[in-house]
């Protein structure tokens, strides 16, 4: 069965997409035939450059309806990841390739690419770094919707991650990376495995002072207690979040991502309208990002979470 393809990852998917070479012409790729399409990204001179637009491609067939061409392509894009790239640029083109596959009703070789995202996340030194992306594979791991369904990976995944996390990671940024395990732990179908993660991201949510990551500690504490059925104790935590996302006002980019975790959250504990006025105020904020590729980022974020709530 065809499904449209998810956007569990549409955060990291966006912002790899956006440091790689288009293989795009300006005015003149929306008249491209997929094969033009197809022939320019494979004449891209890296390998990462060349799986990312044909994973774009295959996606784009999969919503057309191409089952089979959208399968070729996304085996093209598979066997161009390079087994010793980078793995902050390989792990989510592996897990958009993934997720691709499953909305294809592919799972053998959405397992394939899950797998090889699991090893190339492990050869990252920075604590920081692989914590967040081991996070992200469980996602893709454990989802039995977006994902493959492999909870005892997803669990595994996410405990190497919950411990780098506490252990590794500088005090500056555990509060930062603890807060993407949770939602890792969420978004995996693992909430009730994240008990101990959120004791520890709640005692270091009140001393954050910045406030993006503020606001996202708050998010994923919420979004755990919401998934865990406790909507009273969600709410009075989506309140700090909230209070802390609007709170941005210096810098765009940080109000627009603290917004959309927030709105995550709040879709979570049941309130779609309260996650879309979020939203809009997101796309004001997105609006003044003074960096054009960065405003054009942070505005396709936005705005696929809208479309994929309804609004």
């Amino acid at each position: 069965m065809l499904r449209l393809i998810p956007t569990t990852l549409v955060l990291v998917t966006i912002a790899v997409a956006a440091v790689l070479p288009s293989a795009g012409c300006g005015g003149k790729k929306g008249k491209q035939t997929i094969a033009q399409r197809i022939t320019k990204a494979k004449a891209l001179p890296s390998p990462e450059a060349r799986a990312a637009e044909l994973a774009k491609i295959a996606g784009m067939r999969a919503v057309a309806k191409d089952k089979k061409g959208a399968e070729e392509t996304l085996g093209e894009a598979l066997a161009e990841v390079p087994e010793g790239g980078q793995p902050q640029i390989c792990v989510p083109l592996l897990l958009t390739i993934a997720e691709t596959y499953v909305g294809l009703g592919q799972k053998t070789p959405a397992r394939k690419a899950v797998d090889t995202a699991v090893t190339m996340a492990s050869t990252i030194e920075d604590p920081k770094s692989k914590a967040t992306l081991l996070a992200r594979v469980a996602i893709v791991q454990g989802n039995r919707e977006t994902g493959v369904g492999d909870s005892r990976g997803a669990k595994k995944s996410l405990e190497e991650a919950a411990t780098l996390a506490t252990n590794e990671v500088p005090e500056r940024f555990r509060g930062e990376a603890l807060a993407v395990v949770a939602m890792g732990y969420v978004d995996a179908g693992l909430a009730e495995d994240a008990k101990d993660v959120i004791v520890t991201l709640d005692k270091l949510a009140e001393g954050l002072t910045d406030l993006r990551p503020k606001a996202e500690a708050y998010a994923a504490l919420a979004a755990v207690r919401a998934s865990l059925g406790e909507k009273d104790a969600a709410a009075e935590l989506l309140e700090k979040a909230s209070a802390a996302a609007k709170e941005i006002t210096d810098f765009p980019g940080n109000r627009v991502y603290a917004l959309v975790a927030v709105a995550k959250a709040l879709v979570a504990n049941g309130d779609k309208k309260g996650a879309l006025t979020l939203l809009a105020d997101a796309e004001k904020a997105a609006s003044k990002v003074p960096d054009p590729d960065q405003q054009k980022t942070a505005m396709q974020i936005v705005r696929l979470f809208q479309v994929k709530l309804g609004g």
